[in-house]
Protein backbone atom coordinates (compact mmCIF):
# COMPACT_ATOMS: atom_id res chain seq x y z
CA UNK A 1 0.00 0.00 0.00
CA UNK A 2 1.55 3.27 -0.88
CA UNK A 3 1.63 6.25 1.31
CA UNK A 4 2.89 9.99 1.87
CA UNK A 5 5.30 11.32 4.02
CA UNK A 6 2.19 13.23 5.82
CA UNK A 7 0.41 9.91 6.66
CA UNK A 8 3.97 8.78 7.81
CA UNK A 9 4.28 11.35 9.98
CA UNK A 10 -0.08 11.27 11.15
CA UNK A 11 0.96 7.63 12.08
CA UNK A 12 4.39 8.35 14.15
CA UNK A 13 2.19 11.03 16.19
CA UNK A 14 -0.23 8.51 16.86
CA UNK A 15 2.52 6.33 19.09
CA UNK A 16 4.92 9.26 19.99
CA UNK A 17 3.29 12.02 21.88
CA UNK A 18 4.47 15.46 21.15
CA UNK A 19 5.83 17.72 24.48
CA UNK A 20 6.52 21.39 25.00
CA UNK A 21 9.90 22.68 25.97
CA UNK A 22 8.39 23.11 29.31
CA UNK A 23 7.16 19.88 29.79
CA UNK A 24 10.68 18.41 28.32
CA UNK A 25 13.02 20.66 30.47
CA UNK A 26 10.45 18.86 33.26
CA UNK A 27 11.21 15.68 32.41
CA UNK A 28 15.34 16.16 32.27
CA UNK A 29 15.28 18.18 35.45
CA UNK A 30 13.21 15.56 37.08
CA UNK A 31 15.71 12.52 35.91
CA UNK A 32 17.51 10.26 33.75
CA UNK A 33 16.25 10.92 30.11
CA UNK A 34 17.94 10.53 27.35
CA UNK A 35 17.77 13.69 24.42
CA UNK A 36 18.21 12.78 21.29
CA UNK A 37 18.78 15.54 18.13
CA UNK A 38 18.25 13.97 15.03
CA UNK A 39 19.56 16.88 12.93
CA UNK A 40 22.53 16.04 10.13
CA UNK A 41 25.73 17.53 11.85
CA UNK A 42 25.89 20.54 9.59
CA UNK A 43 22.46 21.69 11.14
CA UNK A 44 24.21 21.03 15.05
CA UNK A 45 26.94 23.18 14.14
CA UNK A 46 25.38 25.77 12.16
CA UNK A 47 22.49 26.51 15.31
CA UNK A 48 23.63 24.65 18.10
CA UNK A 49 21.81 21.90 20.58
CA UNK A 50 19.23 21.41 22.99
CA UNK A 51 22.27 21.28 26.41
CA UNK A 52 23.10 18.10 27.00
CA UNK A 53 21.52 16.43 24.06
CA UNK A 54 23.41 13.65 21.76
CA UNK A 55 23.40 14.06 17.96
CA UNK A 56 22.80 11.23 16.44
CA UNK A 57 21.31 11.56 12.40
CA UNK A 58 18.04 10.24 11.46
CA UNK A 59 19.50 7.89 8.93
CA UNK A 60 21.68 6.19 11.62
CA UNK A 61 19.64 6.70 15.07
CA UNK A 62 17.74 2.33 14.52
CA UNK A 63 21.57 1.12 14.53
CA UNK A 64 22.63 3.01 17.24
CA UNK A 65 20.14 2.34 19.41
CA UNK A 66 19.47 -1.25 18.54
CA UNK A 67 21.50 -2.94 21.48
CA UNK A 68 22.15 -5.91 18.81
CA UNK A 69 23.92 -3.20 15.94
CA UNK A 70 27.84 -3.18 15.91
CA UNK A 71 26.93 0.60 16.10
CA UNK A 72 24.91 0.42 19.50
CA UNK A 73 25.56 3.28 21.73
CA UNK A 74 25.06 2.14 25.43
CA UNK A 75 23.39 5.62 26.18
CA UNK A 76 20.27 4.30 24.79
CA UNK A 77 18.15 1.49 27.03
CA UNK A 78 14.53 0.52 26.49
CA UNK A 79 13.62 1.31 30.00
CA UNK A 80 15.50 5.16 30.05
CA UNK A 81 13.31 8.14 28.54
CA UNK A 82 14.07 9.28 25.25
CA UNK A 83 13.28 12.59 24.01
CA UNK A 84 13.90 13.11 20.05
CA UNK A 85 13.62 16.71 18.18
CA UNK A 86 14.87 17.45 15.01
CA UNK A 87 14.41 20.65 12.92
CA UNK A 88 10.52 20.93 12.68
CA UNK A 89 9.21 17.71 14.07
CA UNK A 90 8.93 15.18 11.29
CA UNK A 91 11.68 13.19 11.44
CA UNK A 92 11.65 13.27 15.46
CA UNK A 93 8.25 12.24 14.84
CA UNK A 94 9.61 8.80 12.55
CA UNK A 95 12.52 8.63 14.58
CA UNK A 96 10.58 8.05 17.99
CA UNK A 97 8.23 5.52 16.05
CA UNK A 98 11.18 3.72 15.13
CA UNK A 99 12.60 3.84 19.03
CA UNK A 100 9.14 2.35 20.05
CA UNK A 101 9.33 -0.15 17.47
CA UNK A 102 12.63 -1.46 19.11
CA UNK A 103 10.81 -1.78 22.24
CA UNK A 104 11.74 1.82 23.64
CA UNK A 105 9.12 1.68 26.54
CA UNK A 106 8.58 5.97 26.61
CA UNK A 107 9.57 8.12 23.64
CA UNK A 108 8.15 11.79 23.44
CA UNK A 109 8.50 14.14 20.39
CA UNK A 110 10.07 17.64 21.56
CA UNK A 111 8.86 18.55 17.66
CA UNK A 112 11.67 21.50 16.62
CA UNK A 113 14.56 23.00 17.71
CA UNK A 114 13.75 26.64 17.05
CA UNK A 115 10.85 25.89 19.55
CA UNK A 116 13.23 24.83 22.35
CA UNK A 117 15.58 27.96 21.62
CA UNK A 118 12.72 30.07 21.55
CA UNK A 119 11.65 28.74 24.78
CA UNK A 120 14.47 29.81 26.27
CA UNK A 121 15.88 26.24 26.81
CA UNK A 122 19.13 25.63 27.76
CA UNK A 123 21.23 25.40 24.26
CA UNK A 124 24.91 24.11 23.71
CA UNK A 125 25.93 26.59 20.99
CA UNK A 126 27.18 25.73 17.85
CA UNK A 127 30.66 24.95 17.03
CA UNK A 128 30.96 27.04 13.72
Amino acid sequence: MATSVKQMIEAADAVVPRITPQVAQELMTAGDVLVVDVRDAPEVAREGKVAGAINISRGLLEFRADPASASHDPQFRTDRPVIVYCASGGRSALGGKALKELGFETVYNLGGFKAWAEAGGPVDQPTA
